[in-house]
């Protein structure tokens, strides 16, 4: 169990480095010319992106690292689950969707549980350039973030890859399905 002030214990610290050092060394295309050594030191240096990094996993997200940031010196993880993240789906879109709801409201909103976690939703170049290093969504879809002049319409836009195609869609922003969730990310 975590502890309340958003610290993960010795032991879940080492728990969690070793899922992520497994997961980065048996994917490599993800993060071409990163070494896991510099990415750990970055890590232990930030118990609170520990934290979220964790949240990340536990919801089912997978999350590793794809890119480092020169400029910022930072390392960019997202949830790189093979399907959108399980403990994250049947959400609409944001909290003006959710309020809009009279009747079956959903238990959340993509964009409100992504700022609880302390994540973003993946923009559509970032949900592109995902998929660009492997097959994602292929039975599932992901909330991405929608451009304002959409938004203020009532709608809302989500990705997913079908047919060996990435397909970026359209809904109302208050819909919500099974097998549709969302995928962060996190700059460490």
């Amino acid at each position: 169990m975590k502890e309340t002030k958003k610290e993960l214990s010795p032991a879940q610290r080492t728990d969690l480095l070793h899922v992520l050092k497994t997961r980065f060394e048996k994917n490599k295309n993800r993060h071409k010319g990163i070494e896991w050594a510099d990415v750990q030191a970055k890590l232990e240096t930030d118990p609170k992106k520990m934290w979220i990094l964790d949240d990340m996993e536990h919801t089912g997200g997978e999350p590793n690292v794809v890119g480092y940031d020169k400029k910022t010196d930072e390392y960019i993880f997202f949830d790189c689950s093979a399907e959108s993240p399980k403990g994250r789906r049947s959400l609409c879109y944001d909290r003006k969707a959710l309020d809009a709801r009279k009747e079956n409201k959903p238990k959340d909103s993509a964009m409100d549980m992504a700022a609880a976690m302390g994540i973003e939703l993946l923009t559509e170049e970032q949900y592109r350039s995902l998929q660009q290093l492997g097959e994602f969504d292929t039975k599932t879809s992901s909330w991405i973030v929608t451009p304002p002049d959409i938004r203020q319409l009532g709608g809302a836009i989500f990705g997913d890859r079908r047919y060996n195609t990435v397909f970026i869609y359209h809904n109302g922003a208050d819909s919500y399905y099974a097998a549709r969730g969302f995928r962060g990310a996190l700059r460490v």
